[in-house]
């Protein structure tokens, strides 16, 4: 933001202005500090995680679309798993009106934005804190999963394929995405149009054991129809 604002010989307060208004725009990723551009190569940016702050900026009108679609999916007295995922959070915007709902989430900001819902029940897992991801993570919280079950499970991924199916950059998220897709009779994955065909670090969840993908009108065409060739039931917002 400094470097910026000497090089334009304009306050920061004006370079941040700036930098939300192209932010809003889709034309960049704001960052603590700055911004990076939409296309920068993947090797600069070292494919890590960005923090949850900053990814759950990115797209933010889609993904509001898709958790809206995805809370039409369940009803008052459900149980259900919400992940850590920044779609998962815009879904909870979207379920704090329901009754006797419970969710198992490991979502540290899912759980704040359901705490003053008197008709939801939110349970959480022990584990280790993940400050990049907003989560709980760790085998502390594996068998304590085991002893529920819930009708549906959602999920964000870093990535969507046929080969791989849904994937994720962190093994401590996918162990627990693993355990929580094990309790769920219905698996449904919540994917804007540029997670797929993208492939993390490692897979949580083959693709004959998704059910539904709720995704964008970005999402590629020749890849919807393939998995509705494979009877995977297919939500474009």
């Amino acid at each position: 933001m400094v470097d910026l604002s000497e090089r334009f010989g304009v306050s920061q307060t004006t370079i941040r202005a700036d930098l939300d208004a192209l932010a809003s725009q889709d034309l960049l990723i704001r960052t603590h500090g700055g911004a990076i551009a939409h296309d920068t190569p993947r090797s600069d940016r070292s494919d890590l995680e960005l923090s949850f702050e900053v990814r759950r900026h990115i797209r933010e009108a889609q993904k509001a679309r898709i958790g809206a679609a995805a809370a039409e999916m369940i009803g008052d007295g459900e149980a259900i798993v919400l992940d850590a995922s920044t779609t998962a959070l815009a879904m909870a915007n979207h379920i704090k009106d329901y009754r006797e709902l419970t969710v198992l989430t490991n979502g540290l900001l899912v759980a704040q934005t359901l705490i003053d819902s008197p008709g939801v029940s939110v349970v959480m897992p022990g584990g280790f804190v993940r400050p990049d991801s907003a989560s709980i993570v760790g085998r502390e919280g594996h068998d304590f999963i085991q002893r529920f079950n819930f009708q549906c499970a959602f999920f964000g991924a870093k990535g969507l394929t046929l080969s791989e199916g849904l994937t994720d950059v962190n093994h401590a998220e996918v162990a627990i995405k693993k355990r929580f897709l094990n309790r769920a009779k219905e698996v449904v994955a919540l994917v804007d149009g540029t997670k797929w065909g993208q492939v993390g670090f490692a897979s949580f969840a083959s693709i004959n054991q998704v059910d539904c993908v709720i995704t964008d009108g970005d999402a590629p065409t020749d890849m919807i129809t393939a998995l509705r060739d494979i009877n995977v039931h297919v939500i474009v917002t």
